[in-house]
């Protein structure tokens, strides 16, 4: 299933004879970006999916050259709601949905095959194992557009490097580079880009052979303390974010980044 309409259209599945399903973000022609209707139906199709009795896998991954570059923001800008109401509602779908990654039953493969900004770091950070083509990259880029992290990435970057990488990479809206996050914990491997669809599936056919309840209980009990906040974290950032989309500061750091200049948060002091 290829397409470039929001929604359902926008996401292509595969489901194996395993049960390993594999889900595509699959609009290439903005890399991978998100309008909130495909966000909002890629959290419902993890969970309808998961719940599949031959379900025993689920892979993320992005059509063409890019996992996901985060928010669409020019769809978010035509939507014809009040700037408030779309903030809310995207900051919604992508709680949703990484409350969904982390909490359903079936292990859950991030393989991003190339840039992952925005909503897509979050994606990889919530995913139980996230594996790099080593072309890749995760790119931190809230800071330098006037926004604070999103997506749980407050606490799931913490809880994966600590907090004082995760206060570096954070405030200087760094790109990171797949050997780097692996050095740094951040993911699981970083691999040749030459073998990276034979390794993902390689991953995931080991899982998909596993004991499916000894690793649903193995999920549950690794992410309990770990993430124990990750609900307050969604609710901070849903509410810090919200005001952020609608402030001086977010639309300085757009028109910089459509400028291709340096943003000057300095004089909106």
């Amino acid at each position: 299933m290829t397409g470039t309409n929001s929604g359902r259209d926008a996401l292509a599945v595969d489901i194996d004879e395993l049960g390993i399903a594999t889900i595509s973000i699959d609009r290439p022609e903005v890399m991978n970006a998100f309008d909130i209707p495909t966000m909002e139906v890629l959290g419902a199709l993890v969970s309808e999916i998961a719940a599949g009795e031959a379900t025993t896998v689920i892979v993320i991954t992005g059509a063409g050259d890019a996992f996901t570059t985060g928010a669409d923001l020019q769809s978010h800008g035509g939507s014809g709601e009040p700037p408030e109401v779309t903030a809310r509602r995207s900051m919604d779908a992508a709680a949703a949905l990484v409350r969904t990654i982390v909490r359903v039953p079936v292990p859950v493969i991030a393989a991003v095959n190339g840039p992952a900004a925005g909503v897509g770091v979050s994606i990889a950070l919530a995913a139980d194992i996230a594996v790099l083509s080593s072309s890749a990259y995760l790119f931190f880029a809230f800071s330098g557009l006037g926004l604070m992290p999103d997506g749980g990435a407050t606490v799931l970057l913490a809880a994966s490097i600590g907090r004082a990488r995760a206060n570096d990479v954070l405030f200087g809206a760094k790109m990171v580079p797949a050997g780097d996050a692996e050095a740094m914990g951040m993911i699981a491997e970083s691999v040749p880009a030459e073998e990276f669809s034979e390794r993902v599936g390689k991953r995931a056919r080991r899982l998909a052979r596993g004991p499916r309840l000894a690793l649903a209980k193995t999920k549950e009990g690794v992410n309990a303390p770990i993430l124990a906040e990750l609900d307050a974290a969604l609710d901070r950032e849903t509410h810090g974010q919200t005001e952020l989309l609608t402030g001086p500061e977010f639309a300085e750091g757009v028109s910089a980044m459509l400028g291709k200049r340096r943003p000057d948060f300095v004089s909106l002091r």
